[in-house]
């Protein structure tokens, strides 16, 4: 069995047993700060600071951005999570953000990413993602 296919299932598991386990308070406000950082980093300057759709870029973009939230308003009450993870990480496509790598910052959070062993690099990425995404979650409107 290939060390890629240990370590994917690995994450698996942990996800799983993080999914099922309860965080304390503080491992979820830690969770979200991350995602809010990570945000703030690459997605604020055209979505805004809030989520709100109005960064400091938006008014150069010839399609608004998204007001970020809003998304769970938009889906009966529930934040669609998976969605939103696969327009960020590219596999689907948004007309407003270039290619599927959303060009202003899909590089940029992939270069500590280096650093990581090679079969770490993807699950890397996903956990930066999946911080962004609980973060997205919490600051939803209701």
């Amino acid at each position: 069995m290939s060390l890629q296919l240990i370590s994917r299932r690995v994450l698996i598991m942990l996800l799983l047993f993080v999914g099922s386990a309860r965080l304390s308070l503080a491992q979820e406000e830690q969770i979200v700060a991350r995602g809010q950082s990570h945000y703030q980093r690459y997605c604020s300057g055209c979505h805004g600071k809030p989520g709100n759709g109005k960064g400091v870029l938006a008014e150069y973009l010839k399609i608004t951005p998204t007001d970020l939230t809003q998304l769970s308003k938009k889906n009966g009450g529930q934040f669609p999570f998976w969605r939103v993870y696969r327009i960020v990480d590219g596999r689907d496509e948004v007309r407003g953000h270039g290619t599927r790598a959303m060009p202003i910052w899909g590089d940029e959070i992939r270069i500590d990413e280096t650093k990581a062993l090679p079969q770490f690099q993807e699950d890397l990425v996903a956990g930066r993602l999946w911080q962004m995404l609980l973060y997205l979650q919490s600051i939803q409107e209701k």
